[in-house]
């Protein structure tokens, strides 16, 4: 099964500069961007597609939003980067929003997803020894089989797919892993009084939008009180209006202890990351124990102050709840034999491919690439479908019948 996709000339120059003096870490399609705006991005020929990836959930704002654009520009023209061993007259103006409106005493600012989440471990594992009083050394935290928590040393240690850890051993020790969306492994990990926290995606992305069920939050939440366990929430990719609310964990009415952020928070401009929580676990670092020469940058206070302004103003929340119903109900009537799933919670959705060919996904992304939409698989069998978020019911339409048109290629095979 090969799909025949057109790859214009204009983009065979970029491509071979990548394959030549590039590493081949990524698999991408064979697509050659070079503008954006809104839903829409463009190619070095000119064509336009919808972009339904939305930058893994970093666009949600959509391409070079007008006011990011604005503030990014306004502020790399005045001062970017001091590193902390300086006050700037940004970050304490942001530090001061952003934990207003997360409803937090305290915020770490970091910059790549990856970065937040090692910062909430560490949070995490100064809190059991010092608050709870588990013995040095001792500490654990409960992760999630099937997660994608990035790619770092300390994180792939934790990681069920062997692609992440083969030949990147020795890894390192102080997690367990349970299912995931399973209250009563969850509990019985708890056991465990050297347990300090929780750490999960409301939804697992990565794996292929795996939505748990109703009072899985709830449970989670009530669980942590119970035993004395921080709940820390990697809502990188879940968060910030992409699942119909701001935050996932919001669908329940449940705070976390501990709240990772990135992704959107810079309205896909620049890498900017948070962690935040209440003083009794962030007090917990003291100078020099942690940080980073670029978080909390000026620059990065600018755009995150305007991201988080642009989500609040522009209501994308509730427009995600809405703009999600449109996407699932117009896949469910397509009605298509391949399509043996449709899964998701406001604009983080997923199909699962059911075709005998193993790269029928692959090749059913290059058709949408051809006809106009961009999406990537995961995990093999599954596409993940979550453009900017505030794409109109009539995008959703014409994207639905785009998605239509390219099922049809599966029949050839």
């Amino acid at each position: 099964m090969t799909s025949t996709i057109h790859i214009p000339r204009e983009a065979l120059y970029f491509l071979e500069l990548e394959e030549k003096y590039g590493a081949h870490n990524y698999h991408p399609l064979p697509v050659v961007l070079e503008k954006g705006e809104g839903v829409f991005v463009w190619d070095v020929a000119g064509k336009r597609y919808y972009d339904f990836l939305s930058g893994y959930s970093a666009v949600n704002q959509g391409h070079c939003h007008p006011r990011i654009i604005a503030a990014l520009t306004a502020q790399a023209q005045q001062l970017t980067l001091t590193s902390r061993a300086f006050h700037n007259n940004r970050l304490g103006e942001y530090e001061q929003f952003i934990t207003q409106y997360f409803g937090y005493d305290k915020v770490l600012p970091m910059n790549t997803g990856v970065e937040a989440v090692e910062t909430a471990i560490k949070l995490c594992r100064k809190w059991g020894y010092q608050v709870k009083g588990i013995a040095e050394n001792k500490v654990k935290v409960i992760v999630c089989q099937g997660n994608f928590h990035g790619r770092t040393g300390a994180v792939i240690s934790f990681s069920s797919d062997p692609t992440a850890k083969e030949n990147f051993g020795p890894f390192m020790p102080g997690f367990e892993s349970i299912p995931f969306n399973d209250l009563a492994a969850l509990e019985l990990a708890f056991q465990d009084e050297q347990v300090a926290a929780f750490l999960f995606e409301p939804i697992q992305g990565e794996a292929g939008v795996i939505v748990p069920d109703e009072g899985y939050y709830t449970g989670i939440r009530n669980l942590c009180n119970q035993y004395n366990v921080l709940m820390v929430a990697d809502e990188i990719q879940t968060g910030l209006a992409r699942t119909g609310t701001l935050l996932a964990c919001d669908h329940e009415s449940v705070r976390p202890d501990i709240l990772i952020l990135g992704k959107a928070l810079s309205g896909g401009t620049i890498p900017v990351s948070a962690v935040l929580c209440d003083d009794e676990i962030m007090l917990t670092i003291k100078p020099g124990e942690h940080g980073s020469t670029y978080g909390g940058n000026p620059l990065a206070a600018a755009v995150a102050i305007a991201s988080l302004e642009v989500i609040r103003d522009e209501n994308l929340a509730a427009h995600a709840a809405k703009a999600g119903e449109w996407l699932r109900s117009g896949l469910a009537a397509l009605e298509s034999p391949f399509i043996s799933n449709i899964r998701g919670r406001g604009l983080l959705n997923a199909i699962v491919i059911q075709h005998p060919h193993k790269d029928a996904a692959w090749e059913l992304c290059l058709q949408l690439q051809e006809n106009g939409l961009l999406a990537k698989p995961t995990h093999g069998d599954k596409i993940r479908f979550a453009p900017p978020l505030m794409i109109t019911q009539a995008q959703i339409n014409e994207c639905v019948s785009i998605i239509e048109k390219s099922l049809h290629s599966l029949n050839e095979v």
